[in-house]
């Protein structure tokens, strides 16, 4: 299998939005009868609410997948500043049933799937993608207007639009990005969901103050497996002068260009300091022995091609970087970013320093950075939580520094799946706590069945797994750490 560890999903998969699915809306009889009245009558009343306009739909198994856009304010402290047309999917099953709002943060995942917390409470999931990421742009790109409160209110006046049809109770979930933005969203808007599922959401109060991260990678997973990544690493500066000639002739054949992060040198650096993060945000012990334990003995060759396997070097090329320039604007401007120091065994061979967000967005582009906004929602979540669950992995680099619950926090959870990565869900939790947390979601979405209701650890998915809706595509492309 090949060991792809360091990014988001693949851009070709993100980046579609009218797939051939299209087709099938032409299919819907215009006057259908039976079971397919009540369908087609969701679709007249989903384009009947102003600002929303019909792209594909599709029908996959009992559900109806569309993939709609929505006239969001640029700004929704001015709205007479105009509009922009915001992606957005809805997996529909019943209006009788309770509704997930999922967003990943990013890009909207344009194949019908459906969440976990959508699964255990067999029920609707609008899916929004994030503002400022293509399409999802306004034209021209006032960079200002990209802030976790302009985005957690189009969340709310998509909300307030559709929840005129889905009246039943809403949860809201995303995973790492998604489920800081999920976090956002309940911040600002504390009475629009009835529960939240945050999966691997960091929540990084203090951007100055990384210390959690350099100690996770002091003692995750095994001796054995942390001595091999470094090996690797300090194999790879030793040698970085064929490395980079490699990354150079492979730059030529493709046409990669590193300006946005200042050179190649710069790029190759970067990606050999973040290897151990990529590893485990993506991968775990069981994945150790595929690691060279001699990196010494390899050809430049071998080690180049090994060095592909563990993440690649080109994640930070300028065609790389560009479509995710938006996460790295707000983890500039207000999310704040890891930045670790240069660990002992490389200390005599690293020239450069962790580079910060600015690294990676165009200079036309400006940003500030306003240190107040997560320590407000750290703080908020903390003393204010209500009806909130966080998922973590022990794995992950991101948890090292996570959501945390105060007194004033109430019916909220923080678990953690031993020895889980990024891809840690409620599933993968000891017995107790995943009961628990799937009877807690079915509460909290007016569906749980009354053997849960007193017994919480009778508490299984509502929703029988569907091949085509629940599957999780793993596929990952080569850039920096990413939530």
């Amino acid at each position: 299998m090949r060991r792809t560890l360091t990014g988001m999903v693949s851009l070709a998969l993100l980046t579609g939005t009218v797939t051939a699915a299209g087709a099938h809306a032409a299919e819907v009889p215009e006057r259908p009868v039976g079971n397919q009245a009540k369908a087609a009558d969701i679709k007249s009343r989903l384009l009947a609410i102003p600002g929303i306009k019909f792209i594909s739909e599709e029908k996959v198994g009992k559900h109806r997948f569309f993939t709609l856009s929505y006239a969001q304010p640029i700004d929704h402290k001015n709205p007479r500043k105009g509009t922009f047309r915001q992606q957005f999917t809805l997996l529909h099953k019943d209006t009788s049933r309770p509704t997930v709002f999922h967003t990943s943060g990013y890009f909207l995942w344009p194949n019908p799937e459906r969440s976990e917390p959508a699964q255990i409470i067999d029920g609707n999931e609008v899916s929004l993608e994030h503002r400022f990421f293509p399409p999802s742009r306004p034209k021209p790109a006032d960079w200002s207007k990209l802030t976790i409160r302009q985005a957690a209110d189009d969340q709310h006046r998509l909300f307030t639009a559709l929840k005129k049809i889905y009246t039943k109770k809403w949860i809201s979930t995303g995973a790492s990005k998604g489920g800081m933005t999920a976090s956002y969203y309940e911040r600002f808007h504390p009475k629009d969901m009835d529960g939240v599922v945050a999966y691997v959401a960091p929540n990084d109060v203090n951007d100055k103050e990384d210390s959690a991260y350099d100690k996770f990678f002091d003692t995750v997973g095994t001796k054995k497996c942390r001595d091999r990544l470094k090996g690797i690493q300090r194999e790879a500066l030793v040698r970085r002068g064929p490395m980079e000639k490699r990354l150079a002739a492979t730059a030529a054949e493709t046409g990669a260009t590193f300006k946005t992060v200042g050179s190649l040198a710069k790029a190759y650096e970067g990606a050999i300091l973040g290897m151990p993060w990529g590893f485990w945000q993506y991968s775990g012990v069981e994945a150790c022995d595929a690691i060279p334990a001699s990196p010494k003995k390899l050809s430049d060759d071998r080690l180049y091609a090994e060095l592909l396997e563990l993440g690649g070097v080109d994640g930070s090329s300028d065609a790389n970087l560009e479509p995710f320039t938006p996460y790295y604007y707000q983890a500039g401007t207000e999310l704040g970013a890891p930045m670790l120091t240069v660990p002992k065994h490389l200390k005599d061979l690293a020239r450069y320093k962790d580079l910060p967000p600015r690294s990676y967005v165009p200079r036309d582009i400006p940003m500030t950075f306003k240190p107040k906004a997560m320590a407000d929602i750290g703080g908020w979540v903390r003393d204010n939580a209500r009806q909130m669950l966080f998922v973590n992995g022990s794995y992950d680099p991101w948890s090292a520094e996570p959501f945390r619950l105060g007194k004033g926090a109430k019916d909220s959870y923080v678990f953690t799946v031993p020895k889980a990565n990024h891809g840690a869900d409620v599933a993968g939790l000891p017995q107790k706590e995943r009961t628990l947390s799937i009877a807690k979601i079915q509460k909290w979405a007016g569906v749980a069945p009354g053997s849960v209701l007193k017994d919480p650890s009778k508490a299984k998915p509502l929703g029988a797994f569907s091949p085509e809706l629940d599957r999780r595509d793993g596929q990952r492309d080569r850039v920096l750490r990413l939530p």
